[in-house]
């Protein structure tokens, strides 16, 4: 994400997690929570959890200046991560994704809170938010649906240091985002 003043790496924070800007000294904690082979069994790039891949998706986070370190705001456990990335000014639009959880999260809302932060901080700055997830990656296909996501296309991705596979394209408007809030809050 060059060339922007924007700053898309705040601390967010909920009851259920703390989303804190990614930092080098991070590096062995994160490895240590994306060690589960099973966390990466519907990513397209599934060896994630072998440290020389982690290595690469952390250099990648790293270099996007737009990653989080994800914490338990209740226990402070690192529990995952996510990142912003592809940032457009003159189309107004910034990706979400990169994200994984510890299986211990899994369906417990920790997913939907971050994004629910994200989006609300994107929101402040863009009008439209893409998401990009792996055609084999049915859970992530799901829950971004569930947010209120809709499928626009799919597209080859080569993800930092990786080969290209095929992603389905996720988008949410700033219009869409704001009436789904206020359906959820009425």
């Amino acid at each position: 994400m060059t060339g922007t003043a924007i700053n898309f790496q705040s601390i967010l924070q909920n009851s259920l997690v703390i989303a804190q800007p990614l930092r080098e000294p991070d590096f062995e904690g994160l490895y240590s929570a994306a060690s589960d082979p099973l966390i990466w069994e519907q990513h397209p790039n599934k060896n994630r959890y072998q440290k020389d891949a982690f290595t690469n998706y952390f250099k990648g986070a790293m270099e996007s200046v737009g990653a989080f370190l994800v914490k338990d705001a209740v226990t402070g456990e690192i529990i995952g991560s996510s990142r912003y990335s592809d940032y457009n000014a003159e189309k107004g639009t910034i990706a979400i994704g990169y994200t994984f959880f510890v299986r211990s999260h899994w369906g417990k809302g920790h997913n939907y809170a971050l994004k629910k932060l994200m989006l609300d901080h994107a929101f402040q700055h863009v009008g439209n938010v893409i998401f990009y997830i792996g055609a084999v990656n049915k859970r992530s296909q799901v829950s971004i649906e569930k947010l209120g996501a809709i499928k626009t296309g799919e597209k080859e991705t080569a993800y930092y240091g990786e080969a290209a596979k095929l992603d389905y394209v996720y988008a949410i408007t700033k219009e869409q985002w704001l009436q789904l809030r206020k359906e959820i809050k009425g």
